[in-house]
């Protein structure tokens, strides 16, 4: 019986987790989310984890309560989060935490020699380098979650030895494709959050609208499959059934398809390499008749130019972008900022904040933090 700790359970890749946990008869050892105390007691309730940990510390003892004689012990904060990616009693940890707050867990983790199912785009984004030369070091598997990440791993099975030329990173386009600069002038965070065909947390729907989503995964793709930026390219697909591709020296393409269900890839990550029955319904190609294939639009959506840009460059600039995303992000949310000022920022604070070589995790937080004060700061004077 497989032993797995879910970070971010109480959110969408979270919860769709635990289906396929409870699908497959898996232990759940720990849980942690970031402030719904009640619906990470009811999951704790249900499967019985030996820990729970809920970041925010406002929340501690409301959780305290409604797990009272339940004899789970409760986390919080970071301390918390970094103590349930670094316990012994599970085999693999799922990292589905939002935003830069991933990062130092998935180090501790790697750091206790623990198999990580990664969903969390900002540990590889800021921390990439780092990552990935720890994780080699410990000989830890990271497993990517990301429907567009797991499709081109599983596109790479049976492949070790043919070279990669590029791969094809496909993007649904977001519900803004097709509009210019003058059509998004007004949007407000009720639009941007109607995404067309994934169900998602607020933080990565707004980056699916502006294409940072993307920007995020094209950096992500680099560290995982070890590629130069030239390998990577973006097509939008409308439909999100070819989730990505590889192409081989041969020019030979192999994608993956499935219906859009993070489902799949979440399993493939968990139980790798085995393949099973999942918790979603197949997919029927002649219910779509047509797929579609299009250029991404570099000039209207900034942020997936800006993105491309920070990894090109390399160091702490892409922490500092993804820093100015999140922090732009937060405020749009709150209709403090228009929708085009999460890329006017994100742009600002790329040319703005002083960069450097990736060295450690507090250059990286600093970076970060540096990028978030740019941003607020450039709010107030507006």
């Amino acid at each position: 019986m497989k032993k797995v700790a879910i970070l971010g359970s109480t959110g969408s890749i979270g919860t769709q987790a635990l289906e396929v946990v409870e699908k497959h008869g898996m232990q759940v050892t720990a849980l942690a989310a970031n402030s719904n105390a009640e619906k990470l007691a009811e999951q704790a309730k249900k499967y019985h984890p030996e820990a729970v940990c809920i970041f925010d510390p406002a929340k501690t003892e409301l959780l305290e309560t409604l797990l009272q004689g339940e004899h789970i012990e409760v986390l919080t904060g970071m301390d918390g989060l970094c103590e349930i990616a670094s316990n012994a009693s599970h085999d693999i940890l799922l990292n589905s935490v939002v935003g830069m707050v991933g990062l130092l867990p998935t180090l501790k983790s790697i750091e206790a020699g623990k198999d990580i199912a990664l969903a969390n785009k900002e540990t590889l984004v800021a921390g990439g380098s780092l990552v990935m030369r720890q994780a080699l070091e410990k000989g830890v598997n990271i497993y990517p979650v990301d429907s567009e990440h797991s499709a081109i791993f599983q596109c790479l099975q049976g492949n070790s030895v043919n070279r990669i030329r590029k791969i094809i990173l496909t993007a649904s386009g977001g519900p803004f494709f097709g509009k210019t600069k003058a059509d998004l002038q007004n949007v407000r965070a009720a639009d941007a959050l109607k995404h067309p065909n994934w169900n998602m947390g607020n933080k990565i729907t707004i980056d699916s609208a502006t294409l940072m989503n993307k920007g995020l995964e094209f950096i992500e793709a680099k560290w995982l499959f070890d590629l130069e930026p030239s390998q990577i390219e973006i097509v939008v697909h409308r439909q999100s059934v070819l989730h990505s591709a590889v192409e081989y020296e041969d020019y030979a393409v192999i994608g993956q398809m499935g219906v859009p269900d993070m489902k799949i890839p979440i399993q493939y990550a968990l139980l790798y390499p085995q393949r099973t029955e999942c918790p979603t319904k197949p997919l029927s190609l002649t219910d779509y008749g047509t797929l579609t294939f299009e250029k991404p639009d570099y000039e209207t959506f900034d942020c997936l130019r800006c993105a491309i840009d920070a990894i090109t460059e390399g160091g702490l600039r892409p922490a500092i972008v993804n820093g100015a995303n999140e922090e732009a992000v937060w405020h749009f949310l709150r209709d403090e900022i228009g929708f085009l000022e999460i890329g006017e920022l994100v742009l600002a604070a790329a040319e703005a904040v002083p960069g450097g070589e990736v060295r450690s995790y507090e250059e990286v937080l600093a970076a970060d933090q540096a990028a978030r004060t740019f941003v607020r700061e450039q709010i107030t004077k507006r």
